[in-house]
């Protein structure tokens, strides 16, 4: 009796096991069942690359206009007058309302 109890014993740990990793397998974060929420966290994070992409080449012309080679006389008006705070008295200040 107990040698046919040690055999259904770990036939019992083994069928617990398959069904433990099965579950997961469908349903766990990276499981089958997952799939949709993958597709749409991965089209976000292509639109986030895509703008960041946009934004890096942007600000690397405006960097290799700054550089001492080919300095751009009115980007480097404007971020001067940005960064010091200074308007030209020509210059039209417009100021958004709150």
């Amino acid at each position: 009796m107990l040698q046919t109890l040690r055999t259904y014993w770990t036939t019992a740990l083994l069928c617990l096991l398959i069904v433990y990793f099965g579950f997961h397998a469908l349903t766990g974060e990276r499981g089958i069942l997952s799939t949709g929420e993958r597709d749409k966290a991965l089209s976000q994070r292509q639109a986030e690359l895509e703008a960041l992409t946009r934004e890096r080449v942007e600000l690397e012309t405006r960097a290799r206009l700054l550089r001492d080679e080919s300095v751009s006389a009115d980007l480097l008006d404007e971020r001067a007058r940005a960064l010091l705070g200074f308007a030209d008295p020509r210059d039209y200040v417009i100021r958004e309302g709150s």
